[in-house]
C-alpha cells in the first residue's frame, strides 16, 4: 500500500478538476464536471488505499456514511431510477486508478441501458467467460 503517490488523481482531487461535494474525516464524494451520467461520482478514502481490501475499519464506516450521503443528495438533485454501485479491484478487475474508490452511477430510465445492471454481460445467451 502506497502512502501518497504523486501522480494519484484522488490523492490531491483539486488538481484535476474535480469538486469534492461531500466529505468527512476519513473519505470524500468526488464528482467531476459534465460526467456522462448527471450525478455520478466516486467515494475514496482521504488515505492511499491501493483497493478496497486495504481500507479500515473507520473507512469502511465512513465510506458507508457518505454513501447515504451522497444517494440522498442525488436524490434531490437529480432524482434519478435507479443506482449502481460498486468498486473494481486489480488491473484484470478493471481498476484503471489504484486508489480505492466507490463508484456512485445514478441510473435513469430514458438512458440507453437503462435496466442493464452491473452483471448485464454475465446474463447475456452467448458466454462471455470462456472455461
Amino acid at each position: 500500500m502506497s502512502d501518497t503517490p504523486n501522480d494519484c488523481p484522488f490523492c490531491d482531487p483539486l488538481a484535476e478538476d474535480q469538486s469534492v461535494v461531500l466529505e468527512n474525516a476519513h473519505c470524500r464524494f468526488l464528482q467531476q464536471p459534465d460526467p456522462t451520467l448527471a450525478g455520478a461520482g466516486v467515494i475514496v478514502p482521504r488515505r492511499h488505499r491501493d483497493s478496497v481490501f486495504d481500507l479500515s475499519a473507520e473507512e469502511w464506516a465512513a465510506t458507508g456514511e457518505l454513501l447515504r450521503q451522497a444517494k440522498a443528495l442525488l436524490d434531490e438533485r437529480h432524482a434519478p431510477d435507479g443506482y449502481n454501485v460498486g468498486w473494481n479491484t486489480g488491473e484484470v478487475g478493471g481498476q484503471e486508478i489504484f486508489h480505492a474508490h466507490c463508484h456512485v452511477i445514478p441510473r435513469y430510465a430514458d438512458e440507453p441501458l437503462a435496466g442493464k445492471g452491473i452483471r448485464y454481460w454475465l446474463k447475456q445467451e452467448e458466454p462471455q467467460i470462456e472455461s
